[in-house]
């Protein structure tokens, strides 16, 4: 007998599974064995008021065993609204994904429950996406019992056995700022409040929360002291000396360059940017951007890009903001006299195991408050440095522009559709206020943005199957919004096409899917030959592993979940079917476009 478990009176030892019928849900054994009235909260019920008093308003959920305190709970308090609303998400990857997307449109973390083991596993790749893009969210699951009897909760199916580990947290301990199981014993909003703390703590990421089914059964334990306050750490502020040594880097510079990836990811961070960089004119390259950092139109906005190549050795002062990959060492370096400096929550990007970029200042601190010091600081530049900077941006913008307009010109009768007519026609059927959620459709270069939440890209993990959950729950944060993703063939298969079109019309979260079909994994043929350029792969008709025909008909998936779509291969036809996919999305019924396209970039 373990110390300490609610218990039910059973008539004998052969009845474990045949509680008796009288005043079974009335009396518990408490820690010294003494039977007395059941406690009116159970740690199930704690757990959730906890999350709803922290500001969770979401749990994405995919069920199991370990779920019956939970369900339970929530069965008790139908009408009520004391505990965060539960969404069914038929696959763990697709739950996670929506946390993601509900995340970067509204800045709020959500919570994530999962069944066990094999539901932590099915997570796993969301998070490292999540880890890797400092994108916090508590992920729970449940622990299959410890015990085989004496307790409410103990073992009663098979898989109770085979479901235990003995260390269920490790599987994603690499990827998660902090891990713990529930104890015993143990006040599980302390828990919670830990949990998100430190989520929401720069730099910001995962956190998981294993919960045994019989500890959330048991009779809720009261906190210490019970105080609700803002989730995390205070963001940090560089120190006074840091931030003028990189106020006399500025004055100094003939050509300075910022460099980011997600500087603009809040409110905050995209005015401070954008602040800094009109006001000293200083122009700003966005690589691997995962967020609409600084608007398309916006002066000093260079535009997105892969690598900075020639614009490296332009600079005489690099501030990488944010950018964990700011250049490609490969292809391109500043030179040696350039100064560089970086600056960000983590500037040293510590949970990377081997990173080597060039520093002569790392500044670590909260970057919205770091760029709005170094602009009310740095002296007056003179007029003439600030016009040529200025005039030299609006040629290098104007130049851009240009090659891409002509690129459209000379694609816009390819067969299959060239990426840059997919990218032209979105830009040219999308409303103000649209988000665009990315995961290798089309170049994120071609699209245009003015809002700073209006763009979520690629993850750097590179899990692919995040942009169908990602958009969901953007459409979920944001529903008067028009939400687009827009992925590859090979993204919507890893993305639970099935689960995610459930969703959709489950919860009315109708969007517009463009799945950019090439019939290929042209990431895989296009690495290939960057590393074999002359070898056999590139003379062969068609290169192993990298193949995706036949096709499916992914039109027909949106078909069977009440979606309407079409499948366009003509050019000329894609602006009147996107017109017509956004009209469905705005009456209400999710869309799918299955536009065939050429494997180019």
């Amino acid at each position: 007998m373990i110390a300490g478990p609610p218990m039910r009176r059973y008539s004998n030892s052969s009845e474990i599974l045949t509680p008796k019928k009288t005043k079974v849900s009335e009396v518990y054994m408490n820690q010294t064995g003494i039977i007395s009235p059941r406690p009116a909260e159970v740690a199930a019920s704690s757990f959730l008021k906890r999350l709803a008093a922290r500001g969770i308003e979401y749990v994405f959920a995919n069920a199991g065993t370990d779920f019956a305190p939970i369900i339970e709970v929530l069965s008790a308090a139908v009408g009520e609204q004391k505990y965060p609303t539960f969404v069914t998400v038929p696959h763990e990857n697709l739950a996670m994904a929506m946390a993601n997307g509900y995340y970067r449109i509204t800045g709020k973390p959500a919570a994530v429950m999962l069944h066990v083991t094999v539901g932590t596993a099915n997570a796993v790749c969301q998070i490292m996406n999540m880890a890797r893009d400092n994108v916090p969210v508590l992920l729970c699951a449940g622990r299959t019992p410890a015990t085989e009897t004496g307790h409410i909760a103990s073992r009663d199916i098979f898989i109770h056995w085979g479901q235990e580990s003995f260390d269920q947290s490790g599987m994603l301990r690499e990827y998660v700022k902090w891990d713990y199981e529930l104890r015993a014993g143990q006040p599980v909003d302390a828990l919670v409040d830990r949990a998100l703390d430190i989520a929401m703590s720069e730099p910001r990421g995962p956190v998981y929360l294993a919960l045994p089914r019989e500890v959330l059964a048991d009779p809720a334990v009261p906190m210490r002291r019970d105080n609700v306050r803002p989730l995390g750490v205070t963001s940090s502020v560089p120190s006074r000396q840091a931030v003028d040594q990189v106020v006399q880097l500025i004055a100094e510079a003939r050509s300075p360059l910022i460099i980011t990836s997600t500087a603009g990811r809040s409110p905050e961070g995209a005015t401070a940017l954008s602040n800094l960089c009109t006001s000293k004119a200083i122009p700003v390259l966005q690589v691997n951007a995962a967020e609409a950092n600084l608007p398309s139109d916006h002066v000093m906005n260079l535009g997105l890009a892969q690598d900075p190549g020639p614009y490296l050795q332009d600079a005489d002062l690099v501030l990488v903001v944010e950018c964990v990959v700011p250049w490609l060492p490969r292809f391109s370096r500043p030179r040696p006299v350039t100064k560089i400096v970086h600056i960000g929550a983590d500037p040293l990007a510590s949970r990377y195991p081997f990173r080597e970029f060039e520093a002569d200042l790392l500044i670590a601190g909260d970057a919205a408050a770091t760029l709005a010091m170094l602009n009310e600081s740095v002296g007056a530049i003179d007029d003439e440095v600030l016009r040529k900077r200025r005039d030299w941006v609006a040629a290098e913008k104007a130049k851009a522009l240009q090659a891409r307009q002509d690129l459209v010109q000379r694609s816009r009768d390819a067969s299959p559709i060239h990426p840059a007519w997919l990218a032209h026609c979105i830009n040219e059927a999308k409303a103000k206020g649209t988000i665009i959620v990315n995961e290798l459709g089309t170049a994120a270069s071609r699209l245009e943005f003015r809002d700073q939440d209006s763009f979520i890209g690629t993850s750097p993990a590179g899990g692919l199957g995040a942009g169908l959950g990602t958009a969901l729950g953007a459409k979920l944060a944001a529903p008067d919004r028009d939400v687009i993703a827009i992925v590859g063939d090979g993204s919507y298969m890893f993305g639970n096409p099935i689960p995610f079109h459930f969703v959709q019309r489950a919860q009315n979260l109708p969007i517009l899917t463009i799945v950019a079909n090439n019939h290929q994994w042209l990431a895989v043929k296009q690495s290939t030959l960057a590393v074999y350029p002359d070898g056999a792969a590139s003379k062969a008709n068609i290169m192993p592993v990298q193949e995706l025909s036949p096709s499916p008909a992914f039109e027909k998936v949106a078909q069977c979940c009440e979606g309407w779509s079409e499948a366009v291969s003509d050019p000329a036809l894609l602006p009147d079917a996107l017109a017509r996919a956004l009209e469905k999305v705005r009456s209400g019924i999710p869309a799918l476009l299955n536009v065939h396209t050429q494997a180019v970039r």
